[in-house]
């Protein structure tokens, strides 16, 4: 049985072996091979040994795998890689005591003329202003006369 933290080390692996190797190729493409690590340059190499006796597609995941492999055991995956392909999609359930993030329900939006029905009608600014006026200079007529 394999723990929930190496199924997550195993799909962050494979998920960086992917982007590297598609950035790497790119990057031999635009003929900038030579700034990339030994690293890169080993696994290319092996790619182009691949693909000289099977279909590009079969040499670039065979290259994937490697890559993967090495990556796993770099993020301090226990064990030899899990095979990636063959584990669930679904996301991973830990039994320890960490809960599972889900996502709230969303809430259905109020309509816009139930919405209308409940607010007060607001007052506007400037009948606001034109009472208070009208209240000071009351105050001030009648009773500082």
């Amino acid at each position: 049985m394999i723990k929930a933290q190496d199924k997550m080390i195993a799909r962050r692996a494979d998920t960086k072996a992917r982007a590297d190797f598609a950035t790497w190729k790119m990057m031999v493409k635009l003929n900038g091979a030579s700034s990339l690590p030994a690293e890169a340059l080993t696994f290319l190499a092996s790619y182009k040994s691949l693909a000289e006796t099977m279909a590009e597609a079969e040499a670039s995941e065979a290259t994937i795998e490697l890559i993967y492999k090495s990556y796993y055991v770099d993020m301090g995956g226990t064990g030899t890689a899990p095979d990636i392909k063959s584990m669930p999609k679904d996301p991973i359930v830990d039994t320890s005591n960490v809960m599972a993030f889900k996502r709230p329900s969303p809430q259905p939006l109020p309509a816009a003329n139930s919405s209308a029905t409940k607010a007060r009608p607001r007052l506007p600014v400037a009948l606001i202003f034109i009472c208070l006026a009208l209240i000071y200079v009351g105050i001030r007529y009648f009773l500082l006369q």
